[in-house]
């Protein structure tokens, strides 16, 4: 079973300019990611964008659907900036029926080497494997439904939009 990874960017591929302190992208670090995660789930990674999630557009998140839309595969994991992340799964949730789609990001930069980037996409793997069709967000070791979930920007961590819905 082949999972389709689909990247558009997010803190995962962020790098810092030691010179000027701002955070940039020069490449996915996705496969360095899963060479040294050694993970042995197959993947068909294509990048779509490599940008900041804030500045993501309506356009931008009609991309992403029509990518998994179009893929063969019925499994996708999505590497996504964690600021609208739940954003893109509103988008996909009601639209994708019969693939697996899960979301994942990472709250520090991958470069930083102490990001939970590799604990997220690891996750996100499995998960996409082990659900059900649907549209998923999965962070710090947690899934969560496309339509019940948000990132609590004081705690830095993403939630339930309602209790007792896991």
């Amino acid at each position: 079973m082949t999972i389709k990874l689909l990247i558009t960017g997010g803190t995962f591929d962020k790098e810092y300019n030691e010179l000027n302190g701002e955070l940039f992208f020069r490449g996915t670090h996705l496969h360095e990611m899963l060479a040294l995660g050694r993970s042995r789930v197959p993947v068909k990674a294509r990048t779509l964008m490599m940008i900041d999630s804030l500045l993501m557009t309506a356009a931008h998140r009609r991309k992403i659907l029509g990518e998994c839309l179009a893929a063969k595969e019925k499994r996708i994991v999505i590497t996504h900036g964690t600021d609208t992340m739940p954003e893109t799964a509103r988008l996909l949730g009601p639209k994708i029926k019969d693939k697996t789609v899960v979301l994942t990001g990472a709250m520090v930069p991958y470069k930083f080497g102490s990001s939970d980037g590799m604990f997220n996409l690891g996750s996100a793997l499995s998960f996409a494997q082990a659900l059900p069709p649907g549209v998923y967000i999965a962070m710090n070791g947690r899934c969560f439904d496309w339509d019940n979930v948000r990132k609590n920007k004081v705690r830095g961590e993403f939630e339930q939009v309602r209790r007792g819905a896991e």
